[in-house]
């Protein structure tokens, strides 16, 4: 049996209620809260997404009139190393929907994922992690659906970045703020609010590297990474017409048989 508490600068008449008065009007607002108020879902200074703004999006609960003229869009990430997960992330509008979490599948097996869920979902683009993805984003295109290559370390769109990851994941970070709902998931709301973010010599921001959360001894973002791609360039809605050559020509190419040639 336990039981937890929480006992706050007021709580415990510790200091001079002058001086707290002084500190928080001196000090930054998460800084005091984390330091004073025991509040360790307050952001720090470098966090990127806090804890708190990702328990608010999972928390909410958006209507289907308020999404559902939204493009449909799926994020893939798949696994660098044995340990990490690869995640099918999709999302329409303000709402990101339940993942598909992945341990210790081959690109094959990932892609025929995709595939199915593609076919099932209709979504109106699907963006891939480049860097560990190729094999999967060669097979789908095989399979003639069309898949859009996002390299992490690549030319973002906006300047004031460093690179696409930390852009995509800035992107998804104002989402969040400005009303977009995700599952309850704890292993999501604890890659959202991993990262942590810095600015180089030119003034541009950095996000941290999995490579960097690894050795704080936290796990690749990985569910993160997958919904942060989702926002990797605006889409818009496909039209019925592309729908319907899009899927006939799947049909032929799955029905072609050279040997009907012979």
């Amino acid at each position: 049996e336990w039981q937890s508490a929480r006992y706050t600068v007021y709580d415990t008449g510790s200091l001079d209620p002058d001086e707290v008065e002084r500190l928080r009007r001196d000090m930054h607002e998460t800084s005091f809260s984390r330091e004073y108020l025991c509040d360790f879902a307050a952001a720090g200074d470098n966090q990127l997404i806090s804890l708190s703004d990702v328990q608010d999006a999972s928390r909410r609960q958006v209507k289907l009139p308020d999404y559902q003229y939204a493009p449909k869009i799926l994020g893939v990430d798949p696994a660098r190393f044995g340990d990490d997960r690869s995640v099918i992330f999709p999302r329409q509008g303000l709402v990101a929907f339940p993942p598909i979490v992945l341990r210790g599948v081959d690109n094959m097996e990932l892609a025929a994922r995709v595939a199915s869920k593609i076919d099932e979902w209709k979504p109106d683009a699907v963006f891939c992690d480049a860097g560990a993805g190729s094999g999967v984003i060669d097979r789908l295109r095989q399979l003639r659906h069309s898949v859009i290559e996002v390299p992490f370390g690549g030319k973002p769109l906006d300047d004031q970045y460093i690179n696409k990851r930390t852009e995509i994941w800035c992107v998804m970070a104002d989402w969040i703020r400005l009303g977009g709902a995700i599952p309850d998931d704890v292993a999501l709301k604890q890659d959202l609010a991993a990262p942590i973010y810095s600015y180089n010599l030119a003034g541009k921001k950095v996000l941290e590297s999995k490579d960097e959360l690894k050795a704080r001894g936290l796990p690749s973002p990985d569910l993160g990474d997958a919904l942060a791609l989702t926002f990797s360039s605006p889409i818009a809605p496909k039209s019925e017409r592309e729908r319907f050559f899009e899927q006939h020509s799947r049909k032929v190419a799955h029905e072609y048989n050279p040997l009907d040639l012979v």
